[in-house]
């Protein structure tokens, strides 16, 4: 359904249905960069970006348009570049963590602390959006054990075991594969994060990595911002044989926006956007201002193809053929790319995708699983996996020397 679509009786209906749904079931988002739009914008300088006003033009990301949106609660990326390494990684993170945590000291009647499946009931119940966190990057742990389970304790519920550079001990899915999915010592960091009850996010990874992962991991995975590699054949989707495995897993599956992983006409425009970026001395995923000026000036030299809600739906109806509905969740990415669908333009979009999935016969009880459920599921069950495994074996002292020489 396109914004175009409800001007008429039948989709402002479908709409209006959609937003009663969601305020039902809101939607629970695996991934959005808004702490690391907050330092490249603004140094994280909350005056000069307060989500408690319209920022509508700056970022995707605010108050009134998360409750627009129906978001009920948020994985919010506490992401850190492959470009940062070593003990730069480390504060950068915890720099990433502390923001999220201004954040809700600073609208306490609009967000709240989410450490548990029970804390995101809670909020609900309290009409607060629950705030967790995610790391994106497992580079940010510096190949400590110990800082993972640091990071965990400072509130951290999943780990992207990498981002797009290839890591110590696992392959990233848009870099060189070195290691063939993960090494021991990759092992070991998903046996330690099913311990301490941090989710295994297999968003990045590259497919050996998805499979191992898989294959070691005694709780379910996530893959918070990834949509169907059938759909559209990017290293960052998800293979048909890796959403199969979900079901005996338990895990989910968060299907994103953004236009290069679902829309498959997007992909070479992205090449050539990107090194347009590069030859003008800008990262790719770069979204100030500046870098911006410089991304709309390519995109009306060279228009871009455009993604709308039903390309997005295309990729959950084939998610939910192969993996079942009990294993799909929606990651939007938002303030982490530079263009997004049509309607899905930010974080008041939702509703819109809610209702094309509506126009193709989706249940409330199906969509109900989709928004809220299957999340709040999973970190459920990592909480008890994590109890039972905390109860029968100590911290890990593991050290990539030691177990990869």
């Amino acid at each position: 359904m396109t914004e175009a679509a409800v001007t008429d009786g039948t989709g402002a209906a479908r709409l209006a249905e959609a937003r009663s749904l969601l305020a039902t079931h809101p939607l629970v988002d695996g991934h959005n960069d808004l702490p690391w739009a907050l330092r490249e914008t603004v140094g994280y300088d909350l005056d000069r970006a307060d989500i408690g006003g319209d920022l509508t033009g700056r970022l995707h990301t605010d108050l009134r348009r998360l409750r627009s949106g129906g978001v009920g609660a948020q994985f919010w990326s506490v992401y850190v570049p492959a470009e940062l390494a070593g003990d730069a990684a480390v504060s950068a993170c915890l720099e990433q963590i502390d923001v999220v945590g201004q954040l809700l000291d600073r609208y306490p009647a609009d967000l709240a602390r989410a450490l548990t499946a029970d804390d995101m009931v809670a909020a609900r119940a309290q009409g607060r959006i629950a705030s967790l966190m995610g790391a994106e990057g497992g580079h940010s742990i510096n190949n400590s054990l110990a800082t993972l389970r640091a990071f965990h304790r400072l509130g951290v519920r999943y780990m992207t075991l990498t981002h797009n550079s290839t890591i110590d001990w696992a392959d990233s899915a848009t870099d060189e594969a070195r290691h063939g999915g993960l090494t021991a010592f990759g092992e070991e960091v998903v046996r330690e994060m099913n311990r301490i009850g941090m989710l295994v996010d297999l968003s990045h990874v590259s497919a050996d990595v998805m499979r191992d992962a898989l294959r070691v991991s005694e709780a379910p995975v996530l893959f918070s911002h990834s949509s169907a590699r059938a759909i559209c054949d990017h290293p960052r989707n998800i293979p048909d044989d890796v959403l199969a495995a979900l079901p005996a897993n338990g895990g989910v599956a968060m299907a994103t926006f953004v236009p290069k992983f679902v829309l498959p006409a997007a992909i070479e425009w992205t090449r050539r956007a990107d090194e347009n970026m590069r030859a003008n001395g800008f990262h790719p995923l770069d979204t100030t201002e500046p870098a911006m000026r410089v991304q709309h000036a390519f995109t009306e030299a060279d228009p871009r193809p455009v993604a709308t809600p039903a390309t997005v739906a295309d990729h959950l109806d084939h998610m939910r053929e192969v993996a079942g509905i009990d294993h799909l969740g929606i990651g939007g990415d938002y303030d982490g790319t530079a263009f997004l669908p049509q309607g899905l333009e930010d974080v008041s979009g939702y509703p819109l995708l809610v209702a094309e999935l509506l126009d193709r016969r989706w249940s409330h009880a199906d969509l109900a699983k989709l928004t809220w459920e299957n999340a709040v599921r999973v970190v459920r069950d990592a909480e008890t996996v994590a109890a039972d495994l905390s109860a029968r074996r100590g911290p890990s002292i593991a050290t990539l020397e030691r177990l990869d020489g």
